[in-house]
């Protein structure tokens, strides 16, 4: 009798638990069944990828509930993937899809007390917003619109997702899944290098594998997977051999790509970087890592110049910026709207040049906002404790450095940079409220030291787990209330006074 009524009591409870997860379950089925029809012959373009994407995000649906960064974390690989996926006949690719995922999700079930140098951010974006909404007005069609709230999302909601990331104590893993899908695109490269070797050919490697990508998005990526993995703070708590094997892997990459723009943002990075150290040891390092770029970069643009060819890359800019000049003239107070070539009758093209692009959509009105905005996020990261913001700042200096020569608006080349220090603000924001951080910003003054335990930069005094100095003085100070010397007054002072009483007498 017993046995029975235990064995009833253990089939209710295993049916009720049944039941409790039967929506996970349903859920599942729905992702399968909507990702099967999508893999059909249903007239969607890029169905395989379209699926893939709904399946992750399926998952990461159903680890919401346990892990509420799960959709932000399976998010971080695919900002890296630039394939395009067929959903509502949009121009949308999946690192759009994955970063709009991972910003409704950090708004929904993130931390909301930003912290104040990402509020500061925000609000230098807001500048940009604010100027290009005149385009918008001036120039009404969709692409215009979309793409306004697009740039917004691209910066943003970067930042947010990043930021939501890295509050939640989850940077490691984040900065962990960055540098395996870089890994997987640096053995693309080197794999499509192989073959491209193998058939006579040394021109410029375009992975074709984990997916195709374009050269400088190619480059652009293990440009910034290889300044994390140089600068590699201590909070990210990932090995430094790790590290440094990873580092010569993306750099070995990215010279295959011979993205001219990606080489140049990284050694502007890391100029920035060892200059804010002081350490002088450093120089033998970029220089050993510089000097090849630098002689790769000029000899391909002397080549270049002397082939005479109207095609290659040079000329073709030359042309272009002419071509977008004498389109500025026609609107140059508020532009042509953003996107402008999707529509434009004969300027069908995107202008290789970051302010270039923004004066012919937005005007000099619309150029006014970026200046102000880059110059405000470029002080506001340069401020932050280096113990966070030099990742920070040299990912997203990086990316400006690069749109010198190339293209801006490209979705994932602003996004990754932006989402980087997103995670980089919320870790400090994290150890600030642990009280593992004495504050946001950089003391005036401080000397840079190189923490040799986690790789990082910052005062070694200040790791996860160690209490500042100058508080634990504070609280001693305070224990003692029943002495009459302050112990936060210089000693020097204490005793003139003394001195200065004994000479009046009582």
């Amino acid at each position: 009798m017993g046995l029975g009524l235990g064995t009833r009591t253990s089939l209710s409870s295993r049916l009720a638990d049944a039941w409790a997860h039967t929506w996970r379950w349903t859920l599942f089925a729905a992702g399968v069944v909507i990702g099967a029809y999508l893999l059909l012959d249903r007239g969607i373009a890029n169905g395989a990828v379209t699926a893939a994407a709904l399946g992750v995000l399926t998952i990461g649906c159903v680890l919401s509930g346990a892990k509420p960064m799960a959709i932000p974390l399976l998010a971080t690989p695919a900002l890296f993937v630039v394939e395009r996926i067929g959903l509502g006949g949009g121009d949308l690719t999946v690192s759009d899809a994955a970063l709009a995922a991972a910003f409704a999700s950090a708004v929904f079930l993130g931390d909301r007390d930003l912290s104040p140098p990402l509020k500061a951010l925000l609000r230098f974006n807001l500048v940009y917003q604010f100027a290009t909404l005149f385009t918008v007005i001036v120039n009404p069609y969709i692409q215009n619109t979309v793409e306004w709230f697009h740039a917004w999302l691209l910066i943003s909601g970067a930042l947010i997702a990043g930021w939501a990331i890295g509050r939640a104590g989850k940077a490691r893993t984040a900065f962990v899944l960055v540098h395996l899908v870089v890994t997987a695109i640096a053995l693309g490269t080197m794999a499509t290098a192989v073959f491209a070797f193998a058939g006579g050919e040394f021109a410029a490697i375009y992975p074709q594998w984990p997916w195709p990508m374009h050269k400088n998005f190619a480059g652009g990526a293990l440009a910034f997977a290889a300044f994390l993995a140089y600068v590699n703070p201590d909070w990210a708590q990932i090995p430094k051999r790790w590290a440094r094997s990873a580092m010569v892997l993306f750099l070995l990459a990215l010279v295959l790509t011979q993205s001219r723009q990606a080489v140049i943002g990284f050694l502007v990075a890391l100029l920035v970087h060892v200059v804010r150290q002081g350490a002088a040891r450093h120089w033998l390092l970029i220089s050993v890592t510089a000097i090849p770029g630098v002689i790769l970069i000029v000899q391909s643009v002397i080549e270049q110049i002397e082939s005479q060819n109207r095609f290659n890359s040079v000329y073709q800019r030359l042309e272009w910026m002419g071509e977008v000049y004498a389109l500025w003239k026609h609107s140059p107070i508020f532009g042509h709207g953003l996107r402008y070539w999707y529509v434009h009758p004969t300027a069908n093209f995107q202008p290789p040049q970051a302010e270039i692009e923004v004066v012919v959509s937005a005007g000099l009105v619309g150029l006014a906002g970026f200046l102000i905005m880059w110059l405000g996020i470029v002080v506001v990261l340069w401020r932050l404790d280096i113990r966070f913001g030099m990742l920070a700042l040299g990912s997203v200096l990086a990316r400006i450095v690069q749109a010198q020569f190339d293209l801006f608006w490209v979705s994932a080349q602003v996004s990754i940079p932006f989402f980087i220090a997103g995670i980089c603000l919320g870790a400090q924001a994290l150890a600030v409220a642990n009280g593992e951080s004495t504050g946001y910003w950089n003391v005036r003054g401080r000397r840079i030291v190189r923490n040799t335990h986690g790789g990082g930069d910052g005062d070694p005094r200040l790791l996860p787990g160690a209490a500042a100095p100058r508080d634990r003085d504070r609280a001693a100070g305070a224990g003692r209330s029943g002495s009459r010397i302050r112990m936060d007054r210089a000693p020097d002072a204490d005793l003139s006074g003394i001195g200065k009483r004994l000479r009046e007498g009582p």
